[in-house]
């Protein structure tokens, strides 16, 4: 079976066989408001995780199309919805040391959600050290750091992290970084949360060795949002409509129309791979205003995170104080 891309657990159910198809030891659930959905994917067994290609734990996926379009009251009800979210996991409490960390490459725009969110989120753990205070009821002891990518240090994010957590040693590391998609429409209006932990890179088709429980030694909660999508995928896609809009202009039994009967998935997605890697190998796609929409999508992580992390501060402290 010929195998799309994505890191969103929806989209690799969705791909197992269609999104009302149920999958033994996979559960979906979802819940519809009025500028939002979220849908709960839980993978419970290995049965589940092997057919949709996700490890076993919660993925909660926020779905909000004029995300990438929104005002300034959609951005504050989608971080007071995502920092609902990252509580109703139940990672962290009151004298949880938390270690935020934004993957990604600062250099290159569609990769840089995971450090522009490390520039507003409240750090505190130096008031901890410095007043030697082990727990503070309006504030939580936040660390944070972007670790950059290897092209730029020369070193792997995971041994970086590693390191820090190792001399730190935070209670639960939460990981942002940016994601691939393989639908357009999703790309920058969905927000994916797990507790499987996160593979630094997979947005750009760079994966490194994976951050979660077993590695570091500690809870992972990763937080991602889709910024760009492979060329090969939005190609198949719209092939599809063709032979869609095709196959309706063609009179039934006839030659033409048996023959796009019998092109399969595999054989279009193969034929479009081997088509374009001479020209377009590992092209990624991402929207032309994704300057602007990665400061907003990392307004409202950041303000999410704030405000799940820290018990004395709301949406109107961090607008007005953390920009």
């Amino acid at each position: 079976m010929y195998h799309i891309y994505t890191d969103l657990a929806i989209e690799s159910k969705e791909l197992y066989g269609g999104k009302d198809v149920e999958v033994e030891g996979v559960s979906v659930t979802t819940e519809t408001m009025n500028n939002y959905s979220i849908t709960r994917v839980k993978v419970s067994d290995e049965k589940g995780a092997q057919s949709i290609r996700k490890p076993i734990g919660n993925y909660i996926t926020i779905d909000v199309p004029d995300l990438n379009n929104s005002d300034e009251d959609l951005k504050d009800e989608i971080s007071k919805v995502l920092g609902k979210e990252i509580k109703n996991f139940g990672l962290n409490n009151s004298h949880s040391k938390i270690l935020i960390i934004g993957l990604g490459n600062w250099n290159i725009t569609p990769d840089a959600l995971g450090p522009k969110v490390v520039d507003r989120v409240l750090v505190t753990r130096q008031f901890f050290v410095n007043y030697q205070k082990d727990f503070d009821e309006d504030m939580a002891n936040v660390a944070a750091m972007a670790p950059g990518v290897m092209g730029i240090t020369g070193i792997e994010s995971f041994d970086i992290i590693k390191g820090v957590v190792d001399k730190i040693k935070p209670d639960l590391l939460i990981a942002v970084d940016a994601l691939a998609s393989r639908k357009m429409d999703r790309v920058s209006t969905t927000i994916q949360l797990s507790d499987t932990g996160i593979s630094p890179g997979g947005g750009v088709g760079n994966k490194r060795m994976t951050l979660n429980i077993s590695t570091l030694g500690i809870p992972v909660l990763a937080i991602g949002i889709p910024t760009v999508v492979n060329a090969a995928t939005i190609v198949n896609d719209t092939l599809d409509l063709i032979i869609s809009s095709m196959k309706e202009e063609a009179e039934m039994g006839k030659e033409f129309y048996n023959i796009l009967e019998q092109l399969s998935g595999e054989d279009k997605y193969s034929l479009i791979e081997e088509v374009l890697n001479p020209y377009m190998k590992n092209t990624i796609v991402t929207p032309k205003d994704i300057d602007d929409v990665i400061d907003d999508l990392s307004i409202i992580v950041a303000n999410g995170l704030n405000i799940a992390l820290h018990p004395g501060i709301d949406i109107k402290d961090v607008n007005r104080y953390i920009r």
